[in-house]
């Protein structure tokens, strides 16, 4: 009987292996393909065989890559699915990389995507006239250019004949006609506004090109995700059905078509056949019907069908909703990870057998569809080596889609492919971040309806710069201080190590729910060196609300267990205290605390020194404080010690803050007029009193409300890791409510304040696997996410994410034209100590800050250097320059006991 159910067992195995046998290319195979691809490419380029030709070489007239010369404002706009998109695009003089884009996305309904031609286009001419409006812009004449994704014969950069409808559309009247004149006329009609359309392109070439502005090697545009396409710069002189033998051209290659001539037929399978036999055009774009993911869902699920009908699948029970066409999406085929729900989804009682089989489906599928386009890409990037005569090319691909962006192993697999069948080609593939103006129209009601208020001019950055600097200017002042939100307050840390400091230090630091202890060597031998051992201690939320007697416990056992730990119980070393809260100084080693902040609550602290407080918990230690600073003091310290032209240091992670080197002569909360004092300036509670009222936004408020502080450090909570996650979630939570995402749906765990984590923010930031995190994350969320909700939620994380680089940019733009007007010198070369996870974890953020400070400060020069071993360095800094004063103010004191000049000095400086 075992024997029986072992044998039916391994006869069913080889059946369904045998089936996807048939899904599986050899080397052989994909070199056949490329061979194949590389003649149909040659056939389209020439006069007397492109007729015939599957791959049809469409000339754009497209004649180079942009250089970075480029300037100026254009309007575009981009067609070529289920969404339309009209942009502004500003592009600065001379600048690579400086390009600003405001747009809007409409949606086209099936109606319109299968009426008439003319029905289309008034269609879209209503959606740029909508966007001219919301513009202000309905009496510019601008240049126009036409992204419009589907294949076209060019006479000319301006002029393009549809050759025929993809991806669903149908409109009558339209193929073998001029685009281009199409949409002129329906200008006309509307006699609303007049426009230059200048172009057309495809959306390969508009990837290729978006791509090219950023990587000037880029010469190849991919698109990989409803649509399968390539383009590439071809010479002139092969391009046959064009004038001219000079230079180059983009040739749109419309690979989708290859094997509609049959020459791929020994590799197509029947379910292929039975996809193509049930598309719109049948016998058409064979080769994207094996790529793109309009088609590879149904793929699977014509599979699925065969192998439950077979008894292999399903106990062979094959329900309503998986005979239905288009059940399966691509979307699904792409969650491997959550099979059983969706087959559960379809109606489908899968065992984990079963849902084992799916996932063997769907990778041979999709592994297929990467590896035939990376034979089609070998034979791109191999034509364009030999059109150079060189033995070895190096060149890059700028790629679009969302099978290439949401697939967890399609980007790797193509890769892989190329480098296999093109040894002789060094091929790099970028991400087009811009797109080619895919997306869902949901992602309008974003930016308009919610987050258009988050998004700032640079005139309103420099405004906000402005009034920076005056809350900066009120921090100083001894009779407007009282009042200031931002406290400026002075550390008594007088300088920036000057490599003279040494010792064996203790190092304290307490800023967040992990307090860190570290020991800090500092050594002259040849060269001074630093030698750092640290442990990390959990402090408990009950300890953290508790009373301060028990926090400052707490952190005297940590320091015990760790010097038992380093063997240095006995030792009387010195201890520099990081203390990451807003404290008034009076002293180095005096430090009242103002408020807490980061969820810390402990009682009977605040109003008392901390040291103090401190030193009666750790008395029986035999240690000694010398210092106490703050985190963003240490990390000044700690990166100028590397480097001492830092005078500024900031922390963009859990909290947000600066300090910075003021002159001494403009601090009126301290005697003394020479030399300098760093400055702590607690900028966390800009705007509390009301300063930054019209850009703080609904989501913002809801915050604060929720927060244990209402009312208090409110530019932290718009722009620190704290509360970014949070305010993405609250942003999510109201758009499902109005249904413009998760088809409505809200979950309790959406509905759980801090399930939505800045960590994920950065995660769905990542330009690769971006998308991929988005989905994985909203379904940890319960929300079931379509491709268009992770595209929604990447665009709401990069706004409130840009949001907060922006404002960090304004407020340290004043701190560095403020030093700039100290010295009084026409161009600031500074270094900005920096550190915090948010600046360090997060993609995109640090590029972006440093580009604002670039536009809003530009007659600086500023280094941006990371604090790698965090703000301890920094503390031990500050102890060892605090210890050598006072030994010397000893020394003094002991030889001069009627208290000469040279004590009160050494005293100024220390006190």
């Amino acid at each position: 009987m075992v024997t029986a159910v072992a044998q039916r067992l391994a006869s069913q195995r080889k059946e369904i292996d045998d089936t996807l046998a048939t899904f599986a290319l050899s080397p052989t195979q994909l070199q056949e393909v490329k061979a194949k691809m590389r003649v149909e490419l040659e056939r389209g380029l020439k006069k007397d065989t492109h007729p015939t030709a599957s791959v049809k070489m469409l000339p754009t007239y497209v004649y180079r890559t942009p250089d970075g010369t480029e300037r100026g404002k254009y309007l575009a706009l981009d067609l070529g699915g289920t969404n339309f998109r009209v942009l502004v695009v500003k592009i600065r003089t001379g600048m690579r990389n400086s390009v600003r884009m405001y747009n809007k996305i409409y949606a086209i309904p099936l109606e319109i995507m299968q009426g008439t031609g003319e029905e289309l286009f008034d269609h879209i001419v209503q959606c740029i006239s909508d966007f001219l409006d919301y513009m202000g812009m309905k009496n510019t004449r601008l240049p126009l250019g036409f992204t419009f994704s589907f294949p076209c014969n060019q006479t000319g950069i301006d002029k393009g004949d549809l050759v025929s409808w993809t991806k669903g559309f149908k409109a009558t009247d339209c193929e073998g006609y001029d685009v281009v004149d199409m949409l002129r006329e329906a200008i006309k009609r509307r006699n609303e506004f007049d426009l230059d359309i200048v172009a057309i392109v495809n959306d390969t070439v508009g990837t290729m090109m978006t791509c090219a502005y950023e990587d000037p090697k880029c010469q190849i545009g991919l698109i990989a995700g409803t649509g399968s396409n390539v383009c590439y710069m071809e010479e002139m002189k092969n391009i046959e059905l064009v004038e001219g033998d000079e230079g180059q051209m983009c040739v749109n290659t419309e690979w989708g078509g290859f094997g509609e001539n049959d020459n791929i037929e020994d590799i197509r399978t029947r379910y292929d056949r039975e996809v193509d036999g049930g598309s719109l055009n049948p016998g058409k774009q064979r080769f994207e019907k094996m790529t793109s993911g309009m088609y590879l869902g149904e793929i699977v699920r014509q599979i699925l069908i065969d192998l439950t009908k077979r008894g292999l699948l399903f106990r062979g029970r094959i329900t309503e909703r998986l005979k239905t066409k288009g059940i399966f999406e691509t979307n699904d085929r792409l969650a491997l990870l959550q099979v059983r729900s969706i087959l559960q989804s379809l109606g489908l009682d899968s065992t984990c057998d079963d849902s084992i089989i799916v996932k063997e489906v769907c990778g041979a599928v999709s592994r297929r569809a990467a590896q035939l386009c990376g034979a089609g890409m070998a034979a791109v990037v191999d034509k364009i080596r030999e059109n150079r005569g060189l033995d070895h090319l190096e060149i890059t691909v700028g790629v679009d889609g969302t099978l290439y962006k949401l697939h967890p192993h399609f980007s790797t697999i193509l890769k892989d492919t190329v480098r296999e069948l093109a040894p002789n080609c060094k091929v790099d593939f970028i991400l087009s971040e811009d797109g080619s103006g895919k997306g869902a129209a949901l992602i309008t009601a974003v930016i308009d309806k919610y987050l258009y208020a988050m998004r700032f001019s640079d005139e309103t950055l420099r405004d906000i710069m402005a009034r920076f600097r005056r809350e900066m200017e009120n921090g100083l002042g001894g009779d407007t201080n009282p009042t200031a939100t931002v406290k400026m307050l002075p550390t008594f840390v007088r300088s920036i190590p000057d490599g003279s400091e040494k010792g064996d230090f203790i190092a304290l630091d307490l800023g967040g729910s992990n307090f860190r202890i570290l020991r800090v060597k500092v050594s002259h031998e040849k060269k001074q060196t630093v030698q750092m051992e640290s442990q990390i201690y959990e402090t408990p939320e009950d300890i953290i609300h508790g009373s301060g007697s028990r926090l400052f416990d707490h952190v005297a056992e940590c320091l015990g267990d760790f010097m038992e730990k380093q063997k240095i119980k006995d030792k009387k070393l010195p201890v520099g205290f990081t203390f990451s809260f807003p404290c008034a100084h009076s002293k180095l080693d005096e430090a009242v605390l103002l408020t807490w902040t980061k969820r810390f609550k402990a009682s009977g602290v605040e109003g008392m020194d901390v040291v103090k407080l401190l030193n009666k918990a750790i008395k029986k230690r035999g240690v000694n404080i010398m210092a106490v600073v703050n985190d963003t003091v240490g990390t000044m310290m700690t990166c100028g010690f590397d480097d001492q032209r830092c005078e500024v240091g900031i922390i963009i992670g859990t909290g947000t803050n600066a300090c910075y080197m003021e002159e001494l002569r403009h601090i009126d909360m301290v005697e003394g007029d020479e030399g300098r004092m760093c400055i702590n300036t607690e900028w966390g509670a800009f705007g509390d009193d009301g300063t930054l009222e019209d850009i703080r936004t609904e989501f913002d408020r809801e915050i604060d409300r929720g927060s244990l502080n209402p009312g208090k450090q409110l530019f932290e909570k718009m722009v620190s890791g704290m509360y970014m996650g949070e305010l993405v979630r609250l942003i999510l939570v109201k758009m499902a409510k109005e249904g413009l995402l998760f088809e409505g749906r809200i979950t309790p765990e959406l509905l759980t304040k801090g399930k939505f984590e800045t960590k994920h923010v950065s995660a769905i930031e990542k330009s690769k696997e971006g998308l991929t995190k988005a989905k994985e994350i909203l379904t940890r969320l319960g929300v079931e996410p379509s491709e268009d909700d992770c595209i929604a939620v990447q665009h709401v994380c990069a706004i409130v994410s840009f949001r907060s680089a922006n404002l960090i940019a304004a407020t340290l733009g004043a701190i560095l034209t403020r030093l700039k007007d100290n010295k009084n010198s026409p161009r600031l070369r500074t270094t900005v100590g920096i550190d915090g996870s948010l600046y360090k974890m997060h993609p995109q953020y640090s590029r972006r800050l440093h580009k604002t400070v670039r536009r809003l400060v530009p007659e600086s020069d500023v280094r941006f250097l990371l604090s790698e071993s965090g703000s301890g360095k920094g503390a031990a800094m500050v102890t060892a320059w605090a210890s050598r004063l006072t030994q010397y103010r000893h020394m003094t004191l002991f030889c001069f006991p009627d208290g000469d000049l040279g004590v009160k000095s050494f005293n100024m400086q220390l006190s």
